[in-house]
């Protein structure tokens, strides 16, 4: 049983204040060091989980140097493209049931959908013809047909030249190996949070060793692998966020996602806080400086709390845009967290907004499909 939002909430700052006494008491860094690790991270690419711990710690406005360097690093790796990502929402359903997620499998207040394979790969097509150069098909953890995805990847590399990602959560590595040679190149699959007492809490039934060994197992199979984690969960602290970031460099990943968390009211997690903008920044700069060659997207949730979340992350190391072009008579129905931004908008509407926003950042989109640059 979860604990009252009070009492969580209480415990966590206490744990977060002693985490911050401890590691100054025994490390003597003060805002005068900012700089010093920042350059560090820049040029090294390593910072030990206490200095991480310190820079996280600082309010933003001290760390408007952190942002800058992790700006230019993206500038330095990928100039001025911003690589899209074509979303295709096609299944809202469900087995697992993530304290945090609003397509948890008891949410009895939502309609399921499950899009049919044709659709899938219309909708697909439609992405390509509008300049997308990748397409995510993305999903709960359904129990649609292995053999049929296999197919609609096919299908979709038979009619474009998109590279496909995958996003479907946890599945049987024999699926993995499947899809892999009916040509996805990519699949997303984050780790949520480090804290296996936390990943427990908030996933019952499920194996952080299993998920971990998931992504080990699929980049063995020669995809393309993302992960990430949720900005804000309850219960998170400083020192469980620089976990983060060293397991993800750990993991050698080619893309990372790290979003706010938004409570939904149909989850157990209704009456937490959510997470903040200030923290996603720096979790996505302190990531650009470890991680050089790995793609960040500004993602949607931060969009959502924030108007001009999306550009802010453009400006601290982020390289990817990854906008839905879900039917939007579908959309609203896929809402891990709510009132998500750009639910009714058409997709190729959604698709020149994006670009206009990229446009005036001095930026533009990327004409090729955005691959690892570890490739």
């Amino acid at each position: 049983m979860i604990e009252s939002t009070e009492i969580v909430e209480k415990m966590t700052y206490n744990l977060i204040d002693l985490n911050r006494k401890d590691y100054l008491k025994n490390n003597n860094l003060n805002k005068n060091d900012i700089k010093k690790l920042v350059d560090k991270a820049y040029e090294t690419q390593n910072l030990a989980e206490k200095e991480l711990m310190f820079l996280l710690e600082q309010p933003l406005r001290h760390l408007g140097y952190l942002l800058k360097k992790a700006d230019q690093k993206r500038e330095e790796v990928f100039s001025d493209e911003v690589h899209l990502r074509a979303i295709i929402e096609f299944s809202n359903y469900c087995r697992q049931n993530c304290y945090y997620c609003g397509l948890r499998k008891d949410n009895q207040n939502i309609e399921r959908y499950q899009l049919k394979k044709e659709e899938i790969i219309e909708s697909a097509e439609s992405a390509a013809k509008i300049g997308y150069k990748t397409v995510v098909l993305q999903s709960g953890e359904d129990e649609y047909p292995a053999q049929e995805i296999a197919e609609i990847i096919k299908e979709i590399k038979k009619r474009t030249s998109m590279a496909v990602t995958l996003s479907l959560g946890e599945r049987d590595f024999g699926a993995y190996k499947l899809w892999r040679e009916a040509g996805a190149d990519r699949y997303l699959l984050k780790h949520e949070t480090a804290d296996k007492k936390l990943y427990y809490k908030y996933h019952p039934g499920m194996s952080f060793e299993n998920r971990i060994e998931s992504l080990k197992y699929l980049k063995n199979l020669g995809y393309q692998i993302g992960s990430g984690v949720i900005i804000g969960l309850p219960g998170q602290t400083k020192k469980i966020l620089a976990e983060d970031l060293l397991l993800l460099k750990e993991l050698d990943i080619d893309m990372m996602g790290a979003g706010p968390f938004i409570p939904h009211q149909q989850t157990p997690l209704k009456d937490f806080r959510r997470g903040t903008v200030e923290m996603t920044l720096k979790f996505n700069s302190l990531c650009r400086l470890l991680m050089p060659l790995v793609h960040i997207p500004a993602t949607t949730a931060l969009g959502t709390i924030d108007v001009q979340g999306r550009q802010k992350a453009l400006k601290a190391g982020a390289n990817v845009v990854m906008p839905n072009v879900t039917a939007s008579s579908y959309r609203e129905k896929y809402q891990i967290y709510p009132d998500k931004i750009c639910i009714s908008e058409d997709a190729g509407d959604c698709r020149q907004c994006i670009g206009s926003i990229i446009n005036s950042l001095g930026r533009y989109v990327s004409q090729n499909a955005g691959h690892s640059l570890k490739i």
